[in-house]
């Protein structure tokens, strides 16, 4: 296990696509529930504790070996919004390239033949993390931390918010995050044990509706 490797996968600048999705944050800046640092971190941890915690399992579930099929039904499934399941399948495509070079695995090469127009992402980034010799855990934080960050980065172009605030935000969160994780790790043994229905299913609503009322917007900074 490397956990330089960790830190390439996390790295903002890896490209995997996410600087183009807000995460749901334009939408909920455009309706007034994110204006500042403090309703960001509201925002940031509501994500966390839903997208984040089922993202982080479904992560993790792949690291240890759960079919992809399987998972990506499973996100599909824990994904209601039409515009949200493109938009992971979109980033899953773009990851799986970046993770195709980066770190080439037959597992890999695979997942790309069986979803040629892309897996979910949460998917993708697991089968990535295998394939650089990382543990569930470490896929898992990496899922909890980018459902967290990408709001948090969005925020600052799209409320021109300090970034010192916005990143004070995800040091705040980091305990939490960590507690996400450990979860998550769990859930996904429960699943690679007895199936994909162990894995969590938390919802957010707001989230769904914002992404299909953005999906519609003419004029948007961020895909999703």
């Amino acid at each position: 296990m490397s956990r330089a490797a960790l830190l390439v996968l996390a790295d903002g600048r890896f490209p995997a696509g996410g600087h183009a999705h807000s995460g749901g944050a334009e939408a909920a800046v455009k309706a007034g529930r994110v204006t500042d640092a403090p309703s960001l971190e509201s925002f940031c941890r509501g994500r966390l504790h839903t997208t984040g915690l089922v993202s982080s399992a479904l992560a993790a579930a792949a690291v240890l070996g759960v079919p992809p099929a399987e998972l990506d039904a499973a996100a599909d499934a824990r994904t209601p919004s039409p515009a949200l399941r493109t938009a992971a399948r979109k980033l899953g495509r773009q990851l799986l390239r970046a993770a195709r070079a980066t770190w080439p695995s037959p597992e890999l090469d695979a997942l790309a033949r069986e979803f040629p127009k892309g897996a979910h992402q949460p998917v993708v980034l697991g089968l990535t993390a295998r394939a650089a010799g990382l543990e569930p855990v470490d896929a898992a934080h990496c899922a909890a931390y980018e459902s967290v960050s990408g709001p948090a980065s969005a925020t600052v172009r799209l409320l021109s918010l300090d970034p010192f605030d916005a990143t004070s935000v995800l040091a705040r969160l980091a305990p939490e995050l960590d507690r996400v994780a450990d979860r998550a790790v769990e859930a996904a043994r429960r699943a690679a044990a007895g199936g994909v229905d162990e894995l969590p299913a938390a919802s957010a609503p707001l989230l769904e509706i914002g992404a299909e009322a953005h999906a519609a917007w003419p004029v948007r900074l961020f895909a999703s």
